[in-house]
C-alpha cells in the first residue's frame, strides 16, 4: 500500500471512527436504527452500481426501495412481518421483471441480482437493529466491532509482514495465510479482552468462540464481496471513504459477523 494511501486510510478511520462510536453510544434506538438504514442504502446503491453498471434503472430504484422495508420491518422487531416482508419483496421483483419484459428473447441474472441484494444487504446488515435491541445492545454492537477491527487490524500487520502464501488469489490477491492466521488470533483476543473488561458475566469461552469463527465467518463476507467487485471489474465498491473504498469495503465483514453472533447469542447462550 502506498504512503499516501496509507494516510489517507488511518485519517479516514481517526475521523470515522469516533463519530461512529459518539453514535452507537449516545445514540437512542431510533437514531441507530436510521443510521444503519442510511448505510443499508448507500451499500444497496453501492451494489447496484458494481452489478447493474449504468442500465437497470427500474431495478436499482426497486432494490432501494425494498431495502428501506426490509430494514424497517427488522426496526418493528416482529418476526413474522421481518419474513412477510422478506417474501414479498423476493415476489415484488419477479413479478415486476416478469410484467416488464417486452422482447421474445430475455435474460434472467438481473432478478438472480436484484434478490441477492435484498438478502445480501438489507436482511443481513439489519442484524444490527435486532442486535441493538437485545440486553446490553450497545456492548454488543461495540464488541462486534472489537471483534471486527483488531482482527482486521493484525490481519493487516501480520500479513504485511510475514505474509507469502496466497488465500485465495483468484478471489482476493491481497490476502494471505499468514494475515488470516493473524485475523483469527486477533479476534480472539480482541473479544475476550473486550469481555473481560466491559461483559463479565458472559462466559469467556464464548467469547472466544465467537471470535475464532466470527473471524473466520467475516473473512469468508469479505472474500464474498471482493468476489462481487472482480465479477464487476471494480477494484473497490466506491470511494465515499479516502483510502477504504466504499461503504460495502468497510462493511463486508460485518455483513456476515452481525448475523451469527446475533443467532449464536440467540441460541448457544440464552
Amino acid at each position: 500500500m502506498a504512503a499516501s494511501s496509507h494516510i489517507k486510510r488511518w485519517t479516514t478511520a481517526l475521523v470515522a471512527v469516533p463519530l461512529l462510536f459518539a453514535l452507537i453510544y449516545f445514540g437512542s434506538p431510533f437514531v441507530f436504527s436510521a443510521m444503519i438504514v442510511a448505510v443499508i442504502l448507500l451499500g444497496v446503491h453501492e451494489y447496484n452500481g458494481l452489478v447493474f453498471g449504468e442500465d437497470y434503472r427500474w431495478e436499482k430504484t426497486e432494490g432501494l426501495i425494498v431495502a428501506l422495508l426490509i430494514a424497517l420491518s427488522f426496526y418493528s422487531g416482529n418476526p413474522v412481518l421481518i419474513m412477510a416482508v422478506i417474501v414479498l419483496s423476493v415476489l415484488s421483483v419477479f413479478i415486476t421483471f416478469t410484467v416488464r419484459i417486452k422482447e421474445p428473447v430475455f435474460d434472467i441474472l438481473p432478478v438472480a441480482k436484484a434478490v441477492l441484494c435484498l438478502m445480501y444487504i438489507p436482511t443481513m446488515l439489519s442484524h444490527f437493529i435486532l442486535i441493538r435491541n437485545l440486553h446490553d445492545g450497545i456492548l454488543w454492537i461495540f464488541f462486534i466491532l472489537c471483534l471486527a477491527f483488531s482482527g482486521d487490524v493484525a490481519a493487516y500487520y501480520v500479513g504485511r509482514t510475514w505474509g507469502k502464501r496466497k488465500l485465495l488469489p483468484l478471489v482476493s490477491p491481497g490476502k494471505t495465510v499468514e494475515g488470516t492466521i493473524g485475523l483469527l488470533i486477533g479476534s480472539v483476543i480482541g473479544c475476550v479482552v473486550f469481555q473481560q473488561i466491559f461483559l463479565q458475566s458472559f462466559p469467556v469461552a464464548h467469547a472466544a468462540i465467537i471470535g475464532f469463527f466470527g473471524s473466520a465467518i467475516g473473512q469468508l463476507g469479505d472474500l464474498c464481496e471482493s468476489a462481487i467487485k472482480r465479477a464487476s471489474g471494480s477494484k473497490d465498491s466506491g470511494t465515499l471513504l479516502p483510502g477504504h473504498g466504499g461503504i460495502l469495503d468497510r462493511l463486508d465483514c460485518l455483513i456476515f459477523i452481525a448475523p451469527f453472533v446475533y443467532y449464536y447469542q440467540l441460541f448457544m447462550v440464552q
